[in-house]
């Protein structure tokens, strides 16, 4: 049987993460997070004191940078030059430059060669910025997921509330209104969804019901392959 790729998109903090490692598990299929990428890249621009709008120097530096996503013991690590920063970054200082480092084209480039070469063989879970529209045009399914920023802020609370980072819910709707609009108004790969992508708005949905809308959905194709073959 055919393994498909399958592509989740949406703006931040939408609930795509929690939700595509959990449908890739469910179909034994590898996730992908394309977004930890862009944000270890982000990581060494802050860590070199490289100023976010000095698109040279960081289209040399992603030049010369390793970045690898692996899967240890059902964890989804990042790799930056060989080092552990899955928890790094997460940090805030990341999230809030991270629209800025991914819009450089070069940047972008490099990313979606590598996304591209992970997931040729299909039996993936993508997730990201651009996954329907630029990096798997024709993937098998196309999800963009939305959420209020309200929800979404609080999603985001939580996570950083377990990090021991504490910041108020209103500081964090400013913060997703202005990613939102950073992302939709960039000339590179903005904020879009896909024409054929399913809609699924996550905002009065629990995790589960998220999984099984997805679940559903990848039946009705493999179904539809079955029944061409």
């Amino acid at each position: 049987m055919k393994k498909l790729v399958i592509a989740i998109d949406g703006p931040a903090a939408s609930g795509k993460s929690t939700t595509a490692k959990l449908v890739a598990k469910r179909l034994g299929y590898n996730y992908i997070d394309t977004g930890a990428m862009y944000r270890a890249m982000t990581l060494k621009v802050l860590e070199e004191k490289i100023p976010i709008d000095d698109e040279e120097r960081i289209s040399r530096l992603a030049e010369n940078t390793r970045i690898e996503i692996k899967h240890e013991n059902d964890h989804l690590k990042v790799f930056l030059d060989n080092k552990d920063v899955t928890g790094d970054i997460r940090l805030p200082e990341v999230t809030n430059a991270s629209s800025a480092v991914s819009s450089y084209a070069k940047v972008r480039e490099l990313m979606v060669r590598e996304q591209q070469r992970m997931g040729m063989n299909g039996g993936v879970v993508v997730e990201g910025r651009d996954i329907g529209t630029v990096v798997f045009p024709n993937a098998d399914l196309k999800i963009f997921m939305i959420a209020s920023p309200e929800v979404r802020a609080e999603r985001r609370r939580k996570e950083l509330s377990e990090k021991g980072v504490i910041i108020s819910i209103d500081q964090l709707v400013r913060e997703i209104n202005e990613r939102d609009r950073k992302d939709s108004q960039r000339n590179l790969s903005p904020l879009k969804r896909a024409d054929d992508a399913v809609i699924l708005d996550t905002s009065n949905m629990t995790i589960d019901e998220q999984v099984n809308f997805i679940l559903d959905k990848v039946k009705d194709i493999i179904k539809k392959n079955e029944g061409k073959s």
